[in-house]
């Protein structure tokens, strides 16, 4: 069993920046891929959309809707992923979750993902 704990979030105005972490334990697991999703105010679970994810080999892939402004990377020594967020608009407000995956995991499939943290939220406002 993976664990994984988020932490990061708050409340920025318009055009500010934070910086979501999220911590790894428990079993060792060895994730193909890790990703970082976010579930708007009144969406279902599965209504979670993907918004960055980095493989094992380093590779990323992001939603069109960050492109250019928010960046994922992982420390594998402190067996943790971040989620750099620059440039935040109200549409950024959020749950964001990080989760682990496999092989399969695609950021457009949230059911692909296998394990998930609970969530830190980000408000932005104007």
């Amino acid at each position: 069993q993976v664990q994984l704990e988020e932490s990061g979030g708050g409340s920025v105005e318009v055009g500010g920046s934070l910086r979501l972490s999220c911590a790894t334990s428990g079993a060792q697991h060895v994730s193909d891929r890790m990703a970082w999703f976010r579930q708007a105010p009144g969406k279902e679970c599965e209504e979670r959309e993907g918004v960055a994810s980095i493989k094992s080999d380093s590779s990323t892939n992001y939603a069109d809707s960050v492109k250019g402004r928010f960046t994922i990377s992982q420390d594998n020594a402190k067996n943790t992923l971040y989620l750099q967020m620059n440039s935040l608009n109200t549409e950024d407000s959020a749950m964001y979750y990080c989760a682990s995956g496999n092989y399969y995991s695609d950021l457009r499939d949230v059911k692909s993902w296998d394990f998930w943290g609970k969530g830190t939220r980000v408000t932005v406002s104007s």
